[in-house]
């Protein structure tokens, strides 16, 4: 666990967190003949030894269900485009207070402030946030690993690994005029590019793209720019003519990976039908 990586500072939630702290201390003291009951009874995790993940937001919720984890509860709801933003609830502290695992990114400062004023003995993990399909998958195999999990991990591995192999020959056959595409992305975007093959020619972010930037980005004459959908600033090389294409990174509330790669594949395809 990396917990003094965690630098940014949210002081709005300090005194709510250590107000809910007491209500949950007697909602646990109220409980605890149930949590006893529950336990495997072998010093393991309870739940007949299913591990209960709590995830800050559905990008943990699909690793974690990549890897095995069955009981996935979602702190940061979906609609909240910056998980640093979201001020946490009585309710997400109480699910922490119950889990054997929290999963949080390391932009998500919160995450250590949450299971602390819960109380909770959860084992907080650090998740690279990453669909970068190596990194993706080494990722789910940690966590596959850490879960007791391994056997369902390595079932996904090999289904992505099919799909994935597969949204790359579609791609490649949608290069305009046979070539792979020059592309400037966001630098956690990239994923994508490398997902559709195509040639790096620079890269921004995730602060705005400064005027030295906009010019020498412009120069290498681009035919797409990938954006982060979740930090978009807008139209990020207007007057170099490329095509500028949305990449979502975080799944859906069904927390499943896979989609994320074949909406991207799709907002490829269609960007490169329309540069030919």
């Amino acid at each position: 666990m990396a917990r003094n990586r965690v630098r940014v500072r949210f002081p709005s939630l300090a005194a709510p967190l250590l107000a809910l702290t007491a209500a949950l201390a007697l909602t646990a003291g109220c409980g605890s003949s149930d949590a006893s009951d529950s336990s495997s009874g072998d010093g393991g995790h309870p739940h007949d030894g299913a591990p209960v993940v709590v995830v800050t937001t559905t990008w943990e919720g699909a690793f974690a269900k990549a890897a095995g984890a069955k009981d996935v509860k979602v702190i940061v709801p979906q609609s909240v485009q910056h998980a640093p933003d979201y001020d946490p609830k009585p309710s997400d502290l109480a699910a922490v207070a119950d889990a054997d695992f929290v999963l949080y990114a390391p932009f998500e400062p919160y995450a250590e402030k949450i299971k602390e004023a819960a109380g909770s003995d959860a084992e907080l993990v650090e998740v690279n946030l990453d669909n970068d399909a190596d990194k993706a998958t080494a990722e789910v195999a940690r966590l596959g690993k850490l879960f007791g999990t391994q056997d369902a991990a390595a079932t996904w591995q090999k289904t992505f690994k099919t799909q994935y192999a597969d949204l790359q020959r579609e791609l490649k056959a949608a290069w305009p005029g046979g070539k792979a595409p020059a592309v400037v992305t966001q630098v956690f975007t990239a994923w994508s590019a490398k997902l559709a093959g195509a040639e790096v020619v620079g890269t921004y972010g995730p602060e705005a793209v400064t005027a030295k930037q906009l010019s020498d980005l412009s120069a290498k004459k681009p035919a797409l720019v990938l954006d982060n959908a979740h930090m978009s600033t807008g139209t990020v090389l207007p007057d170099a003519g490329a095509k500028q294409v949305k990449i979502v990174n975080f799944p859906g509330k069904d927390l499943d990976l896979l989609p994320v790669y074949r909406d991207a594949a799709s907002a490829l395809k269609s960007a490169m039908a329309g540069a030919a």
